[in-house]
């Protein structure tokens, strides 16, 4: 997300349209990929995105400066997504059924010329993960955020967020290497 000044921030909440416009452009993809990451699913990842900044025009005039902004619309992306999440629950149940049904066909299109099973696997594994962990690893091996900030952002403890970092690795090696050992 590229830094945007104080006085566009200040501006923005003082209800400047283009200021605000300012910070759409300058952080919009950043908060569609943070949302797509922990959801799983582009379109849910648009309508979050819209929520998302629905929230920050109506709250930007709270906003006291007191951590980054970044690190605002982070925790306001994560909460959005984990409330969108607990809302659609039933449906991503049923998604989730529908990938382990579909596991196999996945796996055996990984052998045919043309195909890019790398970025669907890394999908298929981050999925697997409870919503908690696969948002700790998104936010410390991807977005490379410190566990520190990543504490911040969540609003947990600090060991809570090196923990579920490690049983995320721990489940995303352990799953690697169940699809080594089927040969996929």
């Amino acid at each position: 997300m590229q830094e945007i000044p104080e006085d566009i921030i200040r501006a923005a909440a003082q209800g400047d349209r283009s200021s605000f416009r300012i910070i759409y452009d300058r952080s919009s993809d950043y908060v569609y990929g943070l949302a797509a990451r922990i959801l799983g699913q582009e379109q849910d990842a648009e309508e979050v995105t819209q929520d998302v900044f629905v929230q920050i025009y109506q709250r930007l005039k709270d906003f006291r400066f007191e951590a980054s902004l970044k690190t605002w619309i982070y925790r306001i992306t994560v909460n959005t997504a984990y409330n969108y999440h607990k809302k659609n629950k039933r449906r991503y149940k049923r998604l989730a059924d529908y990938r382990q049904e579909t596991e196999y066909v996945v796996s055996t299109r990984s052998g045919q010329e043309g195909y890019d099973d790398g970025r669907e696997s890394i999908d298929w594994l981050l999925s697997a993960l409870p919503q908690d962990q696969r948002t700790c690893i998104i936010l410390r091996s991807i977005e490379n955020l410190s566990y520190e900030e990543i504490s911040e952002v969540l609003k947990v403890n600090i060991n809570t967020v090196r923990s579920r970092v490690m049983r995320a690795r721990e489940k995303l090696m352990s799953l690697k290497e169940v699809l080594r050992n089927e040969g996929l």
